[in-house]
C-alpha cells in the first residue's frame, strides 16, 4: 500500500502541475469560443510552441504512465478515491497560482473529499490484513464427480 500511495502522490501532483500549467497557458493564447474555425487553428498551432502548455501535457503524460502502474497492481476501488485528491491540489493551486476565487462551501467539499479518500485508503489496509492469504500451490481440489 506505501507503493501505491507514493506513486499516486507522484501522479497527482504530475496531473495537477499539467491541469494549471494548460489552464495558465490557455489563458494567455485567449478565448476558443470566440473564436472562428481560422482562428482555433492559428491558436493550436501557437499552442504547440507555448511551454507552458507542452510542459502540461508532458506532465499529464507522466500521470497517465504512473497511472497504468498502479492500475497494474492494485484494486481500481482504492486507486480511483486516491486520484481524487487531485480536486486538493488544483484548488490550492489555483487559488495561488491562478489567483482564483474558491468559495467556504467548495473548501468544505473538499474536505470531505479527503476524509473519503483517507476512509478508502484505510479501509483497503483493513482489508487486506484481516483476510487470510491463501497459498495456491498447496490447495488440492479432490472433487471426482460429485
Amino acid at each position: 500500500m506505501l507503493k501505491t500511495i507514493i506513486i499516486m502522490m507522484i501522479a497527482v501532483t504530475a496531473g495537477t502541475v499539467g491541469d494549471i500549467l494548460l489552464a495558465k497557458g490557455m489563458k494567455q493564447l485567449g478565448d476558443l469560443s470566440t473564436m472562428n474555425l481560422r482562428g482555433i487553428l492559428e491558436v493550436a498551432y501557437r499552442a504547440m510552441s507555448e511551454w507552458k502548455i507542452v510542459v502540461g501535457t508532458a506532465m499529464l503524460a507522466l500521470f497517465f504512465f504512473l497511472w497504468l502502474a498502479v492500475l497494474s497492481w492494485e484494486d481500481l476501488t482504492v486507486a480511483l478515491p486516491m486520484q481524487a485528491l487531485n480536486y486538493v491540489l488544483v484548488a490550492i493551486l489555483a487559488k495561488y497560482l491562478l489567483h482564483e476565487q474558491i468559495s467556504p462551501l467548495r473548501w468544505v467539499g473538499i474536505a470531505l473529499v479527503c476524509v473519503g479518500v483517507i476512509m478508502i485508503t484505510k479501509s483497503s489496509t483493513a482489508n487486506k490484513d484481516s483476510s487470510p492469504e491463501v497459498d495456491a500451490s498447496t490447495q488440492i481440489v479432490t472433487s471426482k464427480g460429485v
